[in-house]
């Protein structure tokens, strides 16, 4: 038998230190020994202000990685309270589906109709019940202070009758009874790890074309579950501007998963004058592999001009910057929103300042090729997907985006390549880049351009992805084209094919 489970209290507003590995709450529940009197009165600012960032996300389309920051700001908090809203706002919103029906059996109706701003209201009283080491008692008591708050005293009572059934029974007893009726594995794994459906059926095709026909229902589960569990905070320390001492002075610890990678354990990465000047930056390991990919791969003749097809917001245009600087070769980083170009520029100021020659212009990158023919030595193409790679960064984009949006983004994709391909002078490299395993963004993009451009060659990119002690990284998948997964390598799921022009034009 398990051992018995044992629950960490709160302070007195029912903080903790976080929810822990996955999330998941373990340990006897604690039933109320207040008196409503003794009840909060008042929402404390924790709450309200996880409340007011998902109001944003789910009526105004907001990211909650760009809203946060702001409302603690604006909110005053800090330490212990700002640690609490982050856990709060990004477990409630990567455990939206689960807990969405969790709150529909106890309250006896759909959530669609449950009026939203009251249903936020539940499902963050049900992450404080099923995910957060809050005892039940705060969850309750303080979720229905918010409540009163924030929508009014009709919505408390509703509020404090639907969270004392969810406290009934811990998070793996709603689950087992969530499940039990539904037979098919992919559905109840959806259910289980709280993620669309679809998006579970075409990880599990992307799975199975990266990993091989053996994998089961246990492997994409990890996948599902690292979505679950937060990233490490991982910087770049951008070559040639010295920050790596830097970042090992304040705590930071060099990433195995890539030789420019270092995880920052606590603090605030804008605090750092590394990251202030430019010298580093917040970026994902993965997105620092390809692109280190696309710079190292060998290349005959001239190496002198770098494009950057679709800069913004600019994190791989400012790796690429330092590294085409100390090859002596010039970078154009295009972007076609003004808006996204202005924070490409700002990101590019430490590179820049260190004599870096780049060109930041704004325009559409399917018109550069047919503009500039045979101009570039080496392109990237990040192009603009699903997100389905980076849902442990960006929950609410397996909330937000639909198999519709596929319709769009394909052919976007397909003409980015092809300008990119354009671009590009004979002989030269071409690195297409998703943040999103779906097999519609990633090999079937590749294949159907190289279709129409005949005397291409993909080059195999495996050999490239290099960890921090120069070895190949496992698990990419049967190559060419190489696939990265959270599960396996501590990264988002970042895919990148490496294409080479032919010794002659494409006309």
């Amino acid at each position: 038998m398990p051992e018995p489970r044992r629950r960490p209290g709160g302070d007195r507003q029912g903080r903790s230190g976080g929810s822990g590995g996955s999330g998941q709450r373990r340990g006897p529940r604690r039933r109320s020994a207040q008196t409503p009197a003794q009840r909060a009165r008042h929402a404390d600012p924790a709450r309200a202000v996880a409340f007011r960032v998902l109001r944003q996300v789910d009526t105004d389309e907001a990211f909650a990685n760009l809203v946060l920051p702001g409302a603690l700001r604006s909110a005053g908090l800090g330490g212990r309270d700002a640690a609490f809203a982050t856990e709060l706002t990004y477990g409630t919103l990567r455990l939206q589906g689960l807990y969405d029906a969790v709150v529909e059996s106890a309250a006896s109706r759909p959530a669609a109709e449950i009026d939203g701003p009251v249903l936020t209201v539940l499902r963050l009283g049900a992450h404080q019940l099923l995910g957060m080491r809050v005892p039940d008692h705060a969850a309750v008591s303080a979720t229905v202070a918010l409540a009163r708050e924030q929508v009014g005293q009709g919505a408390a009572g509703f509020v404090n009758a639907v969270l004392r059934r969810v406290s009934e029974q811990d998070r793996d007893d709603w689950v087992a009874r969530l499940v039990e009726p539904v037979d098919d594995p992919v559905a109840r794994l959806a259910l289980e790890h709280s993620h669309p459906e679809w998006v579970v059926r075409a990880l599990r095709a992307a799975l199975v074309s990266s990993r091989g026909a053996e994998v089961g229902d246990a492997e994409l589960g990890r996948l599902l579950a690292a979505h679950n569990t937060p990233g490490p905070l991982t910087l770049v320390a951008r070559p040639g501007l010295g920050a790596d001492g830097e970042l090992g002075e304040v705590g930071a610890r060099p990433a195995p998963v890539a030789p420019t990678a270092w995880e920052l354990p606590q603090g605030d990465p804008g605090a750092l004058a590394a990251v202030r000047e430019g010298r580093a930056a917040v970026q994902d390991a993965g997105s620092q592999l390809l692109t280190l990919a696309l710079a190292s791969a060998p290349l005959d003749g001239p190496d002198e001009q770098w494009l950057d097809l679709c800069a913004g917001p600019g994190g791989k245009a400012g790796l690429l910057a330092a590294l085409a600087a100390g090859a002596g070769a010039s970078l154009r980083a295009n972007e076609v929103s003004e808006h996204r170009a202005e924070l490409v520029r700002h990101t590019l100021v430490g590179p820049v300042h260190a004599g870096a020659r780049v060109e930041v212009t704004v325009g559409d990158g399917r018109e550069v090729g047919a503009a500039q023919p045979g101009t570039y030595d080496r392109v990237l193409v990040d192009a603009p997907c699903t997100g389905l790679g980076a849902l442990r960064r960006r929950p609410e984009a397996r909330w937000r985006r639909s198999p519709q949006d596929l319709t769009t983004l394909g052919p976007l994709q397909r003409e980015l390549l092809g300008s990119a391909l354009q671009a590009t002078r004979p002989g030269g490299l071409v690195a297409y880049a998703t943040c999103s395993p779906h097999l519609a963004e990633t090999e079937l993009v590749v294949r159907d351009v190289l279709k129409r451009h005949p005397g291409v060659e993909q080059v195999d990119v495996r050999p490239l992805l290099l960890d921090r002690a120069g070895e190949p990284l496992t698990g990419l998948g049967p190559g060419p084209s190489a696939q990265l997964w959270p599960h396996l390598h501590g990264t988002d799921g970042m895919f990148v094919a490496l294409l080479r022009l032919p010794g002659r034009s494409l006309g």
